[in-house]
């Protein structure tokens, strides 16, 4: 599972906590992930550099399905760098999933893994269509699911293709042969070439959420709370609040005289004041929003307290107190 980088894109979010653990509907985002694996998968590896110890911390106190390994990764190695990193920890004898820690998607993975071996190649890869693929990595397909052309991140006039890379690879062990020392991308340097030896794409349908920014956590959360379903904690007490589709309010919060949506999710013990006007917005566990407040599209970090009258877009709000 790829989990390295510094998250600065969801900074200052990411200077507490590391971005696996970052809270997406109230679970650690690797979590997602993990809960997301097939019987097949026997041990998740997981190169670490970055607050490590809470990693360490996490893992040791959360039951986990499987073994889980961490590994250390000193210095950035790039996704094939540090896959390379760990060569020794996989089994060489059976295919191996390279995973994307920081997406949530809705692929299933004991399919993709029965198409990869199906197909006899050294490599698959999840791909999901967008409008805008300049983002991301490009694959082309022949009649039979092979990949014929990837590139990374064209310009909008270059890409022939809208189907992208979605971040999680079935891989054989003769890749670990191709890829060099140092800091490699696997992206574009390790897979185009491999494509000769036979690369297949693998499409899937439901949902697929980039939570690598502050816009994908917010995103994740809404299309989640879409598929889900609003809700409300019994626990939880609202007093004359408006509350607009998608939502979600976790146990033991209290909202009073607010508008609440479309698009918020309000972690447990959360309390608002009169008169705020919260939408597309995630509040995690113990936020503190004092009267008067508006908030679009912002994360306000866990026991965070936003005082009255702030108004602010597309922001993330962490301790000492912020004001818009």
């Amino acid at each position: 599972m790829l989990v390295g980088g510094l998250g600065t894109r969801l900074r200052p979010l990411t200077n507490r906590l590391p971005k696996p653990l970052i809270p997406v509907m109230g679970k650690p985002l690797m979590m997602h992930v993990v809960d997301a694996l097939p019987p097949e998968v026997d041990e998740i590896i997981i190169p670490v550099s970055y607050k490590r110890d809470m990693m360490e911390d996490y893992i040791a106190r959360t039951k986990m399905p499987v073994k889980i390994t961490i590994a250390d990764e000193p210095e950035p190695r790039g996704t094939g760098g540090a896959v390379k990193n760990v060569e020794e920890l996989i089994d060489r004898d059976d295919t191996f999933l390279v995973l994307n820690g920081d997406i949530v998607a809705s692929v299933d993975l004991s399919e993709f893994i029965s198409f990869h071996k199906a197909k006899g190649g050294i490599a698959s890869m999840t791909l999901w269509e967008v409008e805008d693929p300049e983002p991301f990595g490009v694959a082309q397909l022949n009649e039979d699911g092979r990949i014929v052309r990837f590139q990374e991140k064209p310009s909008r006039e270059e890409a022939f293709s809208k189907l992208i890379n979605a971040g999680a690879y079935a891989l054989q062990p003769e890749v670990l042969d191709e890829i060099g020392p140092g800091f490699v991308s696997m992206e574009r340097e390790v897979f185009p070439k491999i494509l000769p030896k036979g690369m297949y794409g693998f499409g899937f349908d439901g949902h697929w959420l980039d939570c690598g920014t502050s816009e994908g956590v917010i995103g994740a959360h809404v299309t989640l709370m879409e598929e889900y379903g609003s809700y409300i904690a019994e626990s939880a007490y609202t007093y004359n609040t408006n509350l607009m589709r998608p939502f979600c309010i976790e146990p033991d919060c209290r909202i009073v005289n607010a508008l609440i949506g479309p698009g918020t999710y309000i972690g447990g013990g959360s309390v608002i004041l009169d008169d705020s006007k919260i939408s597309n917005s995630v509040l995690l566990p113990g936020a503190r929003i004092g009267r008067d407040c508006e908030l679009d599209n912002c994360i306000i970090d866990e026991n965070t307290k936003v005082t009255h009258g702030t108004k602010c877009r597309n922001k993330i709000l962490t301790n000492p107190i912020e004001t818009g």
